[in-house]
Formats: structure tokens, sequence, C-alpha cells
């Protein structure tokens, strides 16, 4: 597969009004459309001016990238013209990436929260309901996964629960090890809330199965399990990798560099990727959950950010159980994007080697969504580069499903965004977690 050239245009002009000279450089960039979103061939753009009190002086640089990678226009801004804008449009659904860099030998935009190493970010999106996946679902993706589900039952779960100090006097605290393919362990820890009436605890929960983001393994933190637990959740949060949970940090500093690059690992077969045996353990938790019979037998949310929505989307695809899928600026979502133009996903994988290629489609975060039923709550970081925007709404719209889409307008990737850049995401996230907790539908009351 290679990359097509659509026609595109980009409309370039741009200016700055100078005012009184200060300490700090700063601009100010609004859009024409609020939301960020825009219709195939309408003008996407931003009017940009000299914020009160700052200065600029020199010459500004642009580039205007489709889908975060292909460059469709570059241009600079003059700040001797009195007024500017950036414009550009696509004739296809997809989505703009901007990046403003500040003139040479300056010290960049001072205090703004869209900075990255002395650069700013913009991101509009055209038409994100009608983007699609580049790659197609292997012939054989049910039956590779049947198989696999199959061969992970013939190992006996064996749960060890131990029990831990919880901190909160309402709350049950537990690590957990499970078995895994290949003599893998599922490593975790697990809280629920602590009703005692005759010395006994009785009641039964809704489930919350909670995946990590993508790091060199570390450990999980007791509180990401224990506040959920107060609210009135059976939750579970396991490690993605085959390492203990709750270890002294020395351990896992100590671990072989090659784990800590595992994202690479196995990555030319399907049947060594370091993928499957993470997409299995997530599979087995929530299957653990769903066997509790302190399980309500009715709601079981996969809650994930980042490579945990990754994970989340193929655990909602491969377990009918699971009810709610929430997932915060997902990984792994159009993984062959490159090859199709649009800029890689984390784990970023080298997919113009064929054998790279089709292993990447069997752990596409695109290919398990038409297999979801459950409902979905989905994010998307506009200025994402390490999840970006773009295979994110391909996965969101391959979902059959009822869902909702989060637009992160002014978002980087999580780690790197401000509260304010993910409120809309919080807030959507803390709405469907207390609508789901009382038996709800959180669609039924979406904005």
């Amino acid at each position: 597969m290679s990359a097509r050239r659509p026609a595109m245009t980009a409309l370039l002009t741009a200016a700055l009004v100078v005012r009184a000279a200060a300490a700090a450089q700063q601009l100010t960039f609004t859009p024409y459309h609020t939301d960020g979103t825009y219709d195939v061939g309408e003008r996407v753009g931003w009017h940009v001016a000299v914020a009160a009190g700052q200065t600029a002086a020199g010459t500004y640089t642009y580039v205007v990238k489709r889908d975060g990678l292909a460059v469709i226009g570059r241009g600079t801004l003059d700040p001797s013209s009195g007024h500017a804008t950036i414009e550009a449009s696509l004739d296809r659904p997809g989505m703009l990436l901007v990046e403003v860099r500040p003139p040479a030998g300056t010290a960049g935009f001072h205090g703004a929260s869209k900075s990255e190493l002395g650069r700013v970010l913009l991101g509009a999106a055209v038409a994100p309901r009608r983007i699609r996946a580049s790659g197609r679902r292997p012939a054989d993706f049910d039956a590779f996964w049947a198989a696999e589900l199959s061969r992970l039952d013939s190992v006996p779960a064996d749960p060890v629960l131990t029990p831990g100090e919880s901190g909160r006097p309402d709350v049950a605290y537990f690590t957990i090890r499970m078995n895994n393919v290949g003599g893998a362990h599922i490593y975790g820890q697990l809280a629920k809330p602590s009703r005692q009436e005759d010395g006994r605890e009785e009641g039964t929960f809704p489930a919350l199965l909670i995946l990590q983001w993508a790091s060199a393994p570390y450990p999980l933190q007791r509180d990401w399990v224990t506040d959920y637990a107060a609210r009135g959740w059976l939750v579970l949060n396991v490690e993605p990798h085959d390492v203990p949970a709750d270890m002294p940090q020395a351990f896992y500093d100590a671990l072989p560099q090659l784990i800590k690059s595992y994202g690479l690992i196995g990555r030319h077969s399907r049947d060594e990727s370091y993928f499957l045996p993470m997409y299995l353990g997530d599979y087995r938790a929530a299957e653990y959950l769903a066997s509790r019979a302190d399980w309500n037998g009715r709601t079981l949310v996969v809650m994930g950010t980042s490579m945990g929505g990754q994970q989340g989307f193929a655990v909602a695809g491969l377990d009918p159980r699971v009810t709610a899928l929430i997932a915060n600026v997902p990984a792994g979502c159009d993984l062959l994007g490159p090859l199709a133009g649009r800029a890689a996903p984390y784990p970023n994988w080298d997919v113009e080697r064929p054998e790279v290629r089709r292993t990447a489609s069997y752990f596409d975060a695109a290919h398990f969504a038409p297999r979801i039923r459950a409902r979905a709550l989905v994010s998307m970081g506009f200025i994402d580069e390490t999840t970006p925007p773009a295979g994110i709404w391909a996965a969101f719209n391959q979902l059959p499903g009822l869902k909702e889409a989060v637009p992160l307008v002014d978002s980087p990737h999580n780690h790197m965004a401000t509260p304010e850049q993910v409120l809309p995401y919080t807030r959507r996230l803390a709405a469907w977690l207390d609508v789901l907790a009382g038996g709800g539908d959180p669609l039924e009351s979406a904005p």
C-alpha cells in the first residue's frame, strides 16, 4: 500500500499587530469555529493577534499538515502588517495540524498554554465523522482471536488475592495475580466497598476495569482503585506487563532494558507480539470481574487512557459482557495510517515493512471497533502528536453502537495537557460514571 496525494488546497495569509514592547512574546489564535470542526472544502482558519501588553518582533513561520503528516502549506507572519489569519482547507475528511514557530533567536512563546519547545500547535477537524480507517481487517481476524481466547481458556486463571490496607474504612483492598498464556501472569489491584453486617460483607456492585497507559513498567497506585470503590464500584486495575504491581520503584528501575522497549517486541509476528498476552490478560481480567459473586451482573465498564484506551477497545471487542467503554485519547488507532499519509499512533510501528504491517492489522484498535456493542465514550486531542486524532476518529466511526465523542480542540496528549484543555473529557467522564454506577444510560443524559 502506498500513500496517495489527493488534491488539497492550503490558503495561507498572515499578518500581526505590533504593540508596545514587553518582556515576553505572546500571540493569540482565535479559530473561525470555536468547536474546531469544519466541512469539506470550507475555509479553516485562525485570527492571529498579539496579546495585550506583549510584543512580537520578527517573522513567525508556520507549517500546515494534513492528518499530522502531509505538509500542505507553509507561510510567515509579518508583525508589520497589522492583521493576521492562517487559513487552509481540505477536499476530503481529515484533520489539520498547524505548527507556528517564533522568530529565530527569540525565547519563543512565553506562557502560552499550547507551546512546547518554542512552538504553538493548532488543530481542526474537517468532516471528522466521515474519516475512515486506512486498512482493512484481515479476513481471519475473528478466527485468530477466537483461537487465542480458546488458548487462554485452556489455562486455569487460579486467581490469588492478597488482602492489603486500603487506607479507607469503607473499602476493602487486595492485590491479585492470575495465570496468563505461555506461563505469564496478570498482576493488579482490586478494591470494593466494604459493607459489614453481622460481621459479613454483602452486596453486589457495578464493575470497573482500569487499564494502564504506556510506559516502562511502573507500580500501580492504591488510590487508583480505592477512590472508585468508595463511590460504589467493584474495581480492578491491572498491569499491562508481566510484573508485580506493588513493588518498590527500584524493582522497576532494575528491569532489563528490553522490557522497557516492549512496544517493539514481536512486531514482526502476530503470534509473538508483546500486545498478544497484554490483550489476553486484559480479557481475563474482565472475565474475572464478571465471575465474581459481588458483581451486580449488569454493569461492566472498561476504562483507560492512551495505551489503556487501546487495550479498552480490544477488551470491549473481545468480551460481549462489557457494557461500556471509556477511552481517553486511545493509542493504537489506525496503525496503518502512515501508509495513507497519516501520522503514526503509538506504538509507532514501522508498518512499511510487510511483516510488521500484517502484525499491526491484528492489534489495531480500529479493527476491534466493529465488534463492540457497548456504549462508548471516546476523546481525541486535536493537537495530539502521540495518538493523532485522525486515527481515533477512524476507530470511533466504526463503533456500531451508541457512542459519544469528546473533541479536545486545544489539547495535546494527556500527559502534556493542562486541566483546562481536557476539561470537556473529565466532565463527561464524571457524568458517565455517575450514571453508570446508578444503573442508568449515560447517553440518555448526553448534552
